[in-house]
């Protein structure tokens, strides 16, 4: 009697336990089990299986019930948060052959970081390819965009040159056009027209031939560094020259009423011009940060002697020079900070980019500079990732920045929640680019080969 009350009661616990529920999932796919998903557009957390197809995010489901994945792989991600890859909105490509060691290096630093989306801010014939390449999934890379070559003062100087060279990228494929400073104001007109008309978007730099409120009115895709914006700030009866501005309008510093912030801001939303601030441009390379500082930083081990030779110089040869002066710096500064914080407020949006590689700016590793610079200039942490998540996907219009099915998934793990604290980011537990996984231990492997590589 007393052998069948056991067998009763082992039946009865068997019977009432939870059944687990087979998911037939294909060899390749990737399970991230139990994550900690963050809802990129409020900040919420909830418990998820995030199921990877191909490049895809193809289920959200239940992370309290457990499955059976079948073939898939399952990334054990119970404790540890989930969020959407970021995007570097101001990066730098080399114009080398897409297989040289340079290029691969390059995206790699990238991806390291989080970064699963690049616009290329300097382009090349052979970004072309490498963005086809990166499309098909072909190399291990951030989706990727790219400008034109360089329009600026000395390469299109007619409006005859400007007409033939944008007719020329847009027919080439190139996802914008990149302008640069020195184009006059006819010839930037016939850009602007040329442009309409071959249905490019244009975007970078402000000439100050053309001056901000011209540039803002004639609808800039983004403005890039907050270009212009402080020599607009000036009021007309200064006098000021503008050639004369310096550094994105340094030596106009102690000249500028802030009170005109919301003139400019407004142009910006009526107009629909996005901002990328690169506000790690100013914080490093423009700072009295001391330059033996940022050289013996930990990221600088993956850039080569010479290159670290070059920033040293470039720094120095900016800020040791007899017009600069720390205590304007910081003025210069917060004034772009007030920048910063309406733009973000008020006007069409930001959208998060370091300009890397630049001086002291790492590729990847400066978008946590970028970061941090957003809110010191009074962003919360969920709006700093909202500039570099959904807004680029708005942007770009794409199928990418938020954690949903039919999403592509590009998707970064971290150990702690990073709205905590945005350091979380830094040496996340894996990233994924559009499905292609690389976890901790493989970024760190690639990351020794490079640093050992410039040793």
């Amino acid at each position: 009697m007393r052998n069948l009350y056991f067998l009763l009661a082992l039946y009865w616990a068997v019977s009432c336990s939870p059944s687990i529920e087979r998911v037939e999932l294909a060899k390749g796919t990737y399970v991230f089990e139990q994550a900690n998903v963050i809802d990129i557009t409020n900040g919420s957390v909830s418990v998820k299986h995030v199921v990877v197809e191909e490049d895809q995010i193809t289920r959200l489901l239940d992370g309290t019930t457990e499955f059976d994945w079948t073939e898939a792989t399952v990334i054990p991600a119970k404790g540890k948060f989930l969020m959407p890859g970021l995007a570097e909105m101001h990066a730098h490509i080399p114009s080398l052959e897409w297989d040289d060691p340079l290029i691969d290096e390059t995206l790699f630093l990238y991806l390291s970081n989080g970064v699963t989306t690049i616009r290329g801010m300097l382009g090349n014939p052979v970004h072309l390819a490498l963005r086809e390449k990166a499309n098909n999934r072909e190399i291990i890379s951030p989706r990727i965009y790219t400008s034109s070559p360089s329009l600026n003062g000395t390469t299109v100087r007619t409006p005859e040159e400007a007409q033939s060279k944008v007719s020329a990228y847009a027919d080439e494929g190139y996802d914008f056009l990149k302008l640069h400073p020195g184009i006059r104001m006819h010839v930037f007109d016939a850009i602007v027209q040329t442009a309409n008309e071959k249905g490019i978007p244009y975007a970078g730099h402000v000439s100050n031939l053309v001056r901000i409120r011209h540039a803002l009115e004639s609808s800039y895709h983004t403005i890039d560094h907050i270009d212009g914006f402080l020599e607009g700030l000036v009021p007309a009866e200064a006098g000021v020259n503008p050639i004369e501005n310096g550094f994105f309008g340094y030596n106009f510093t102690d000249l500028t009423d802030t009170d005109k912030i919301g003139e400019l801001v407004a142009l910006s939303k009526e107009n629909s011009v996005w901002v990328v601030p690169t506000q790690a441009l100013f914080d490093r390379w423009f700072s009295p940060t001391p330059v033996e500082q940022l050289v013996e930083e930990p990221e600088m081990k993956y850039m080569s002697p010479d290159t670290r030779a070059a920033w040293t110089k470039s720094k120095k040869d900016l800020t040791e020079s007899e017009s600069y002066e720390a205590d304007k710096w910081t003025r210069f500064n917060e004034i772009r900070y007030k920048l910063i914080k309406a733009l973000h407020e008020n006007g069409k949006g930001l959208l998060l980019g370091s300009d890397a590689p630049q001086v002291f700016n790492v590729p990847g590793f400066s978008i946590h500079h970028e970061l941090q610079g957003m809110l010191d200039a009074g962003l919360s942490s969920l709006e700093a990732l909202q500039i570099g998540t959904i807004n680029p996907a708005t942007f770009f219009k794409g199928n990418f920045g938020q954690i949903k099915e039919g999403m592509e998934a590009d998707l970064i793990l971290t150990a702690k929640n990073p709205l905590d604290d945005l350091k979380h980011l830094q040496n996340p537990d894996g990233v994924m680019a559009r499905g292609i996984w690389l976890d901790k231990s493989t970024i760190a492997k690639k990351l020794n080969q490079i640093a050992e590589k410039y040793r």
